[in-house]
């Protein structure tokens, strides 16, 4: 596991709670919209400077009482078979914990939440189950039905969630968001859109892309919030 970052407070990362963020490296989709290549792929992954796990445990104990939760992302965070013990030293020293994940490995997500590791979780949808550009994110190895088995899962309710979508021109339209709500919706479940920032890209073709126009994905959020029991752009 390579901890590869490390945001020490944020008040809007884990909902209702003060938090950090840990960053681990290593990933299993190509999503060429990413702004964080140097958690993705492995050239960048190699240079990237690393905290070692015993200095992460340390700035945590150094945190207790003032920090509520920590926030795991990556990357890919699941991809880790060490997470779970990783996991239960930040519990054992009382924090929350928030995974933020693409959905590839169900069965770790399920371990993580009947284990009772994770307090909440967010999910990325990264478009429609149709559109080819979800199978062609994913290494080797991934399916969809794993990402739809995760999904599932999730509104199951066992645990606080919410599903998100980082909106892309040329990658999303209107009727992918509508596939998408009808997809995941359901009175319980909590949908987040963000729109796309064009800076540092993995692909820089996707520098050049602009970002959707506020108006247009707040009339989509108009639209698709009857599908959720909370819908907003973020």
């Amino acid at each position: 596991m390579i901890i590869a970052g490390l945001q020490k407070t944020t008040l809007i990362d884990y909902p209702g709670k003060i938090a950090c963020v840990v960053f681990l490296a290593g990933c299993n989709f190509r999503c060429p919209w990413c702004y964080s290549a140097e958690l993705v792929l492995p050239l960048k992954i190699a240079k990237q400077p690393r905290m070692a796990e015993e200095e992460f445990f340390n700035f945590l104990k150094s945190r207790q009482g003032m920090l509520e939760g920590v926030v795991i992302c990556g990357g890919e965070p699941t991809i880790n078979k060490d997470l779970p013990k990783f996991i239960e030293k930040m519990k054992h020293l009382g924090f929350f914990v928030k995974l933020d994940t693409n959905g590839s490995n169900p069965k770790m997500l399920k371990e993580l939440v009947q284990a009772r590791l994770v307090d909440y979780v967010a999910m990325d949808i990264k478009t429609a189950q149709d559109n080819p550009a979800y199978k062609n994110l994913m290494i080797e190895g991934i399916t969809l039905a794993q990402i739809e088995e995760s999904v599932e899962f999730l509104k199951q309710g066992k645990l606080d969630w919410e599903f998100r979508t980082t909106v892309v021109d040329t990658i999303h339209d209107k009727q992918d968001l509508l596939k998408i709500a009808k997809w995941i919706g359901g009175p319980d479940v909590k949908y987040y859109l963000q729109n796309f920032r064009a800076e540092k890209t993995i692909d820089p073709e996707f520098e050049k892309i602009k970002p959707f126009k506020e108006e247009f994905l707040e009339d989509i959020v108009k639209e698709i919030s009857p599908y959720f029991k909370d819908c907003k752009l973020r």
